[in-house]
């Protein structure tokens, strides 16, 4: 029997979203957040978390949500890209959700062509759907490119 997929759950808009566990190194509450100048329009700037600079972009904005205002409820996923830390800001953030591979089913072509590269699956868990998605390839190449300029390597852990 396969083992359940176990993603973080959070929310953006009114969806809720899941990336791999494996993914996220933690999850923090919105610091000030510093803006950096001439950055890509969906790099919100960067944050001191514990003496690591770490640039943090804004999903609402990637997926075209309308600015939402900030809330006590948004969250910071903190998540290894590679060998470095990107700060996602996210409407909430709150469980470890367990979906079985048999509750999973390919995006197919009901998504646009760009949108289809980074979400991987469409997951049913309690009359819920949870869109999967693979941070890796949820920033554009020239995006990625700019925060791994901008952000500190991680010291490896595991």
């Amino acid at each position: 029997m396969e083992k359940d997929v176990q993603v973080v759950g959070f929310r953006v808009g009114n969806e809720t979203y899941g990336v791999r566990i494996s993914a996220v190194r933690e999850i923090v509450r919105v610091p000030e957040i510093t803006s950096v100048p001439n950055a890509p329009e969906a790099i919100e700037g960067v944050i001191n978390l514990r003496g690591k600079i770490i640039p943090v972009t804004d999903l609402r904005k990637r997926f075209g949500r309308a600015e939402a205002r900030p809330d006590k409820k948004n969250r910071i996923l903190v998540v290894e890209l590679g060998d470095k830390l990107l700060g996602l800001i996210v409407n909430s953030a709150s469980e470890v959700l367990k979906i079985p591979p048999s509750e999973i089913e390919m995006p197919g072509s009901m998504l646009a062509e760009d949108e289809s590269s980074y979400v991987t699956g469409v997951g049913k868990l309690d009359g819920r759907l949870i869109i999967l998605v693979d941070i890796a390839k949820l920033l554009h190449r020239s995006e990625y490119k700019r925060i791994e300029e901008a952000a500190e390597p991680v010291p490896s852990v595991r």
